[in-house]
């Protein structure tokens, strides 16, 4: 298992850096002149070379990546050319809204998603499994900005059961110590404020994570009906076992491997995908950052938010892989 880690962590060096490359290149393709947003386009030729020569954007390309990776070597992820503020401060509280909306979105999307593949496939052609299937396959084509605005408008508007926008309620704010606000009231022990923060989780979470719920849902779905037609399946309920632990003891566990693979990818893609959800529920995640840095043509913002999406997207399939051998002995890493 050592060994193992250890080739995996060295294969993320060059997947890195090549990710930097890759978004480097990008970047500087993007049409428009940061110094001309910046300063306007009323601002002189001279004004506008001053600000390329202080940014270090008159540099050959090759020149300007190299200087990106010294700084980034020596934990410098360099400083917003928009608001003048270093990124490693500035990008700590948006990537936690998006990872605390991720988290709750995926809670959301597994438990539903998982539950629901697994009883389509224990009543397999009944009006149960007909129903699900076809509600996972509307779920998979609803574009989530239509389905983000109606959950406003019945739950917020019509109802007023749910906050439509916002992370928090304004009027009182969390005392945030960890940027993740479900956790700073569960260590506050504040439960009142806990059950604000999480009413304004539920309508942006359920909207993220409703597509990643109809393929989790399918998948468990396929992957149990194959599992369950198994010859220690049939042993298993020869010998007289329940059902229910012929499903969930011994059929769920060998099931899981292309869910946990899905659930891993979905994950991943959740992270840099949020964008709509964000901009819909006014959540100040990573993704509407990341927006408004290539708007405004903010290339170190671009750079490190891609590059931070890119790690954790790596580091989530890194996990996901030591799983497998959590869950099915049979897999041994050398």
């Amino acid at each position: 298992m050592n060994s193992y880690l250890l080739k995996r962590v060295m294969v993320l060096i060059p997947v890195l850096i090549g990710m930097t490359i890759i978004v480097f290149s990008i970047i500087h393709a993007i049409p428009g002149d940061p110094a001309e947003t910046i300063l306007g386009q009323k601002a002189t030729e001279q004004s506008k070379q001053a600000l390329r020569e202080q940014l270090g954007l008159d540099e050959p390309w090759l020149n300007q990546y190299f200087n990106y990776m010294g700084d980034l070597l020596q934990g410098d992820l360099g400083t917003s050319i928009r608001t003048k503020t270093p990124i490693v401060k500035e990008i700590l509280p948006y990537l936690a809204a998006t990872l605390e909306l991720t988290a709750a979105s995926m809670l959301f999307a597994t438990i539903v998603g998982v539950n629901a593949g697994i009883l389509s496939a224990w009543r397999q052609n009944s009006w149960f499994d007909y129903t699900a299937m076809v509600i996972a396959l509307i779920g998979v084509s609803m574009p989530i900005f239509w389905l983000g605005l109606m959950e406003q408008l019945i739950f917020s508007l019509k109802l007023d059961w749910l906050p439509s926008i916002g992370r928090m309620d304004q009027r009182n704010p969390v005392e945030s110590i960890t940027n993740l606000y479900v956790i700073d009231t569960i260590l506050a022990g504040n439960w009142s404020q806990l059950w604000t923060v999480t009413k304004h989780l539920i309508l942006p979470s359920i909207a993220l994570g409703t597509i990643p719920m109809a393929i989790i849902a399918r998948m468990t779905r396929s992957s149990m009906l194959e599992v369950m037609n198994s010859d220690y399946i049939r042993t298993a309920k020869a010998k007289g076992l329940s059902q229910f632990l012929v499903v969930y003891k011994h059929a769920l566990k060998n099931a899981l491997i292309p869910v946990l693979t899905v659930i891993g990818l979905q994950t991943g893609a959740l992270l840099g995908g949020a964008v709509l959800t964000e901009t819909i529920f006014a959540w100040p995640g990573v993704g509407r950052y990341i927006f408004e840095a290539i708007s405004s043509r903010d290339y170190p913002v671009i750079q490190t938010g891609i590059l931070i999406i890119a790690f954790i997207f790596v580091f989530i399939n890194l996990l996901v892989d030591l799983m497998y051998a959590a869950i099915d002995p049979r897999i041994n890493y050398k």
